[in-house]
């Protein structure tokens, strides 16, 4: 069974949510039961769905955290106990070196999550990154290492605004 990673959009728009979730289902179905292995970041949005998805499929997951203040400094108040949560049911979690969250933290938690893999799961829609170690910067790295990557970007879904 394969390790299978996930990188993708963190703010999406309003009933985005359900669509990606219902894709993301309908991909990991074919591995579901307890060998199946996710790895994520845990970032709000599809890396949260992917990771109940995984749990829904009798599936476990790592989380890879970018940096030691990524809860503080990275995670909306809104959102803080989904992540909690989700960070308490992984298997596994580990923390980047780095003491701070920042684009490099978050590119290089996004390595690690490539290293671990065989496979990645992209919630994308396709266009060009906007700062490093976003969506599409992962999606190349990948393709570089030769991952197979499966996008998924369900008809009808968009990206939501930056509440910061």
């Amino acid at each position: 069974m394969p390790r299978i990673g996930v990188t993708g959009h963190v703010i999406l728009a309003h009933g985005t949510a359900e669509l990606v979730s219902a894709s993301l289902a309908e991909h990991l179905r074919p591995y579901a039961g307890p060998g199946l292995r996710g790895i994520t970041c845990l970032a709000n949005g599809a890396d949260q769905l992917f990771a109940r998805q995984i749990l829904a499929l009798d599936g476990t997951y790592e989380a890879v955290i970018p940096a030691a203040d990524y809860r503080q400094h990275a995670v909306e108040r809104e959102n803080l106990a989904d992540f909690d949560e989700l960070l308490d049911l992984a298997a596994k979690v580990d923390y980047m070196p780095y003491p701070r969250s920042g684009r490099q933290a978050y590119m290089a938690a996004s390595e690690e999550l490539l290293d671990r893999c065989e496979m990645l799961v992209a919630v994308w829609d396709g266009r060009p990154s906007v700062d490093i170690g976003d969506t599409a910067d992962v999606v190349r790295a990948a393709r570089e290492r030769g991952l197979p990557v499966t996008v998924l970007w369900p008809a009808g879904a968009r990206r939501g605004r930056s509440s910061r």
